[in-house]
C-alpha cells in the first residue's frame, strides 16, 4: 500500500515536468489549477474507498461471502450515482470552481479546457475508489497495488504520447488522466471477473433500492464525507492564508507542503493496514487482535515518522533546493522548515487512528473529532497566533494534527470495552 500511495505524488511530478517544458508557463498554471479542482472534487468522495474497506474487512472476518459482495455492489452503485450527478451538473460545478479561484485570462482559459476533458473521468475514478477499498478490505493489497500502478503508468505513457508526440497542451494532460482511469477500471473489472463476479448476474435495480433503504450505510458515507470535506477545508484555508501574506510566502508554503504530502502517503500505507486488521478484529470481536494490530502498526508508524523528522532535519535544506531554484523561496522555506520537522512525530497518531476508525466504521466519531479539531482547535489557534504571521499559520496546522490524534485517542477505551 505504501508503494501504491507513493506512485500518486510521483505521477504529479511527471505531469508537472511534461507541461513544465512546453513553450509557455500558461500550461503549467492551467494544469495546476485544474488538478487542484479535481483533487478537491474527487478527494471529497474518498469516503467511497474508506467506508468500503471498513465494511468489507468486517464482513470478511465473519466469512460471509454474500455480505462481502453486497458491500462492493452497493458501494459501486453509489459511486456510479455520484459520478452521474457530477456529469449532469458539470457546467454549474465548473462555473462555481472557477469563480472561487484566480488566475490570468490565458491560464483560466486553458484550465477550463482541462476541466471539460477531465470531468469525464469521474465514473472510472469513483468506481476505482470502491473497488480498491473492497480489495484492501479483503487484504488483496497486491491486486490494489497493481491497479494503482497500472493507472499511474498508463497516465505517464498517455501524457508523453498526447503532449510530447501529438502536440496537445493542457487538454492532453487531462485526456491522459481520463484514459488512464478507464484503463485501470477495465483491469479492476477483469480482477473482479477472476473472483467470480459476473456483472450480468447482478440485480442492479434491487441492489439500488437496498442501498437507499439502508439508512445506516448512507449515514456512514455521509459522516466520512463531512470529515473529508473538513480536512480539505483546513488545507484550503492554510493555502489561502499563505496567499494573503505574499506570493513568496505562498510559494514557500507550497514547497514545504510537499514534505507533508510525501509523509502522509507513506504513513497512509500503515493506516491502510490498520483499517484491514482492525476491521477483522471488530468483525470477529477479537480484542487481542485489535490491541496487537494497533501495537504493531503504531510501532512501525512511529518509527517511520521519527525517520521522516530526522531526514527533514538533516537534509531539509537540500530537499528544498531540489524543489525550487529560486533563492528567496529557498530562504523563506528554510525559515519555516522547523514545522515540517515536527509534523511527522506529532501527526503520526492521527493517521494511525484514522485507520482504526475506518476499519471499525466509526463514521460519527471520526466526523466529531474532525469538527472538534478544525473548529475548536485549528481556527482558534490561527486566530490567536496571527501576530506570528506565517509561523503562526504553521503552528496552527501542527495544532490541527495534534488535536486530531488526541481527540481520536479519547475513544480508545470505549472501543476496547465493546470487545470485552
Amino acid at each position: 500500500m505504501i508503494l501504491a500511495n507513493l506512485s500518486t505524488p510521483l505521477l504529479g511530478m511527471v505531469d508537472t515536468a511534461v507541461v513544465g517544458h512546453l513553450s509557455s508557463p500558461i500550461y503549467l498554471g492551467a494544469v495546476a489549477l485544474g488538478t487542484m479542482i479535481f483533487t478537491f472534487l474527487f478527494w471529497g468522495f474518498g469516503f467511497l474507498r474508506m467506508v468500503t474497506t471498513g465494511l468489507t474487512s468486517q464482513a470478511n472476518a465473519t466469512d460471509s461471502e454474500t455480505q462481502t459482495r453486497a458491500v462492493l455492489i452497493q458501494s459501486g452503485l453509489l459511486a456510479f450515482v455520484i459520478a452521474f450527478v457530477l456529469l449532469l451538473l458539470q457546467k454549474p460545478i465548473g462555473w462555481l470552481a472557477f469563480e472561487l479561484i484566480d488566475g490570468s485570462p490565458e491560464v483560466m482559459a486553458q484550465a477550463k479546457i482541462y476541466y471539460e476533458f477531465r470531468i469525464w473521468s469521474a465514473p472510472a475514478t469513483l468506481l476505482n475508489y470502491a473497488i480498491l477499498g473492497w480489495l484492501i478490505g479483503l487484504e488483496a493489497s497486491r491486486s490494489a497495488l497493481s491497479i494503482v500502478l497500472l493507472i499511474n503508468i498508463s497516465n505517464i505513457i498517455f501524457d508523453l504520447l498526447l503532449v510530447n508526440v501529438i502536440g496537445m497542451k493542457a487538454d492532453g494532460v487531462a485526456l491522459a488522466s481520463v484514459f488512464a482511469e478507464y484503463v485501470g477500471l477495465g483491469f479492476a473489472l477483469f480482477l473482479l471477473h477472476r473472483r467470480q463476479f459476473r456483472l450480468g448476474e447482478l440485480k442492479l435495480v434491487s441492489e439500488l433500492k437496498s442501498l437507499f433503504a439502508n439508512r445506516q450505510s448512507l449515514n456512514l458515507h455521509g459522516n466520512f464525507m463531512l470529515r473529508t470535506l473538513c480536512l480539505i477545508f483546513s488545507f484550503a484555508f492554510f493555502t489561502n492564508q499563505g496567499a494573503k501574506s505574499s506570493d513568496a510566502v505562498l510559494a514557500s508554503n507550497m514547497v514545504l507542503l510537499n514534505f507533508i504530502t510525501f509523509m502522509a502517503y507513506v504513513l497512509d500505507g500503515f493506516a491502510n493496514a490498520t483499517e484491514v486488521l482492525s476491521g477483522k478484529a471488530i468483525g470477529q470481536k477479537n480484542k487481542a487482535l485489535l490491541v496487537k494490530s494497533l501495537y504493531i502498526s503504531g510501532f512501525w508508524s512511529l518509527l517511520t515518522a521519527v525517520l521522516f523528522s530526522l531526514s527533514y532535519w538533516l537534509f531539509g535544506t537540500q530537499i528544498i533546493a531540489l524543489l525550487t531554484g529560486i533563492d528567496d523561496i529557498q530562504r523563506l522555506a528554510g525559515e519555516y522548515l522547523i514545522w515540517v520537522i515536527l509534523a511527522p512525530v506529532i501527526g503520526v497518531w492521527s493517521y494511525l487512528f484514522d485507520g482504526l476508525f475506518v476499519g471499525a466504521t466509526l463514521g460519527r466519531e471520526m466526523r466529531n473529532t474532525m469538527l472538534f479539531s478544525v473548529f475548536v482547535c485549528y481556527l482558534p489557534a490561527w486566530y490567536l497566533l496571527q501576530g506570528f504571521e506565517n509561523h503562526g499559520l504553521w503552528a496552527a496546522l501542527i495544532v490541527l494534527l495534534a488535536a486530531r490524534g488526541l481527540s481520536q485517542s479519547s475513544y480508545l477505551p470505549g472501543i476496547f470495552k465493546q470487545l470485552d
